[in-house]
């Protein structure tokens, strides 16, 4: 553009200067458009730009910002002559999302485990040597058609009693003849069946088997009682049968017959209680993601009492079940004998769960913990002390015999109390300070848990 003449007006010589700038700008972005030559208008140019050429904002626009910059003002006013008074339920907010994020992270990471963490050395069903017995269906409580098996003893052996065997998780019906059959050759029917999900049985749609026992299997398990009571009474034999469970199997059979007096005895193996199994998998994990440490190993009980309460209602509502506590079952249950088995080398379910279940369960009540055995590995440790004790248990308190060679046939009601020491049959049922009961006593485990487990506990 040439250049300005000197003896304009100041004020038109301003105006000129104003429109130059203007113009030179334009052509710039000219070139930046690719050479599109959109000129302003000549008047514009020539003479006083335009209002419009400002581009300021609108009206209601300014009057919403000053309104909006007016109560920040007055807000912050305010917050500066009551500062005293705001102060408290800040503390009080910020004390309360604090633990709600911590309880939120551990919440999350629980509900992983819970969900993906299997049991060890889990046996498969190909694993189990199939038995021939007489095969039945019958109706869980809630309507499903599950798969049933009876065995029956030789027939030149007479019947002592019936045994409803539940077998543990991802076993089906024919994993019964790994533990009983030392009873069927002592002269006892065992019943077992598959839990819904397993072997023959019916899946229900949308529902996928956990090793934790649920409210399904507790109506499967109600099922089985059901239909080896009709089952006696059609026999026309006495309403009385023993239980036989082996991990998640023996906790749905503490829940189901705790209150039902057709049950005379109970033998668990691997036994746990869900809410106390998870407050122990909680722990032993939350110092993978615990980033302050001295918080972590500073949490008082009532903490994990609370995270395991919050971690239960969570999963219940996300698998649309419920988690019963064997605890609470074992507890209420009406006094009958019952014999707990845990290996001392279990590291998925600590051989404490049993203690704890031991602690609470009504007398007579024996504890033998074998040493050396893992999870739901004690038959294959000790198969013959295994036959021995399993048949001896269900002789005295089921069946009734008397043999002075029992080892549950010494002492009073008073004296049993105590866990059982040792795999002697000397032992005194009074005493658990032998030598073999002392090594029971393992250490707990402290491995940590598998890089594998970690990244998926993780996500």
């Amino acid at each position: 553009m040439p250049g300005i003449p000197a003896r304009l007006d100041p004020r038109r010589r301003g105006a000129l200067h104003r429109n130059e700038s203007r113009v030179a700008t334009h052509a710039a972005g000219t070139l930046r458009r690719g050479g599109r030559n959109e000129w302003p208008d000549t008047r514009t140019c020539l003479g006083t730009p335009r209002p419009s050429d400002y581009h300021s904002p609108p009206r209601h626009e300014r009057l919403v910002f000053l309104a909006r910059m007016t109560l920040l003002i007055d807000i912050t006013q305010y917050c500066s002559r009551n500062w005293a008074l705001i102060s408290i339920p800040a503390s009080i907010l910020v004390l309360l999302l604090i633990p709600f994020l911590v309880v939120r992270k551990y919440v999350r990471i629980s509900l992983n485990i819970f969900t993906d963490t299997e049991p060890p050395l889990s046996m498969s069903q190909v694993r189990h040597p199939r038995v021939s017995g007489e095969e039945v269906d019958f109706w869980s409580a809630d309507g499903l058609r599950l798969r049933g098996l009876f065995l029956h003893p030789p027939p030149d052996v007479a019947s002592k009693g019936l045994v409803l065997f539940a077998p543990e998780f991802k076993s089906d019906r024919h994993s019964c003849s790994r533990y009983c059959l030392p009873l069927l050759r002592a002269g006892y029917d065992v019943f077992s069946f598959d839990f819904r999900g397993h072997g023959h049985s019916t899946s229900e749609p949308g529902y996928i088997p956990r090793q934790w026992p649920s409210d399904r299997e507790l109506s499967d398990m109600r099922g089985a009682v059901a239909y080896v009571r009709d089952w006696l009474a059609q026999q026309q034999r006495p309403p009385e049968i023993g239980m036989f469970g082996i991990s998640r199997g023996a906790g749905v059979a503490l829940l189901a017959a705790a209150r039902d007096p057709l049950v005379k005895c109970f033998v668990t193996d691997g036994v746990f209680s869900s809410d106390a199994a998870l407050e122990h998998l909680m722990k032993r994990w939350a110092y993978i993601f615990a980033t302050v440490r001295f918080v972590y190993e500073n949490h008082p009980p009532e903490f994990w009492m609370f995270l395991r309460w919050c971690m239960v209602c969570r999963a219940e509502r996300k698998f649309d079940c419920r988690f019963p506590s064997v605890r609470k079952a074992v507890r209420g249950m009406l006094p009958r004998p019952i014999l707990f088995v845990h290996g001392a080398k279990d590291s998925y379910i600590p051989v404490e769960q049993s203690r704890v279940l031991y602690a609470q369960a009504p007398q007579p009540r024996y504890l033998w913990v074998v040493p050396g055995a893992r999870h739901n590995q004690c038959v294959d440790v000790q198969p013959a002390e295994y036959a021995r004790r399993t048949v001896d248990f269900f002789d005295r308190f089921l069946s009734g015999e008397c043999r002075q060679d029992n080892i549950y046939q010494r002492g009073m009601f008073a004296d049993w109390t105590q866990p059982l020491a040792g795999s002697s049959a000397e032992a005194d049922a009074g005493e658990d300070s032998g030598p073999i009961a002392t090594a029971a006593r393992a250490p707990r485990s402290t491995g940590r848990p598998s890089r594998r487990r970690r990244d998926r506990a993780r996500t």
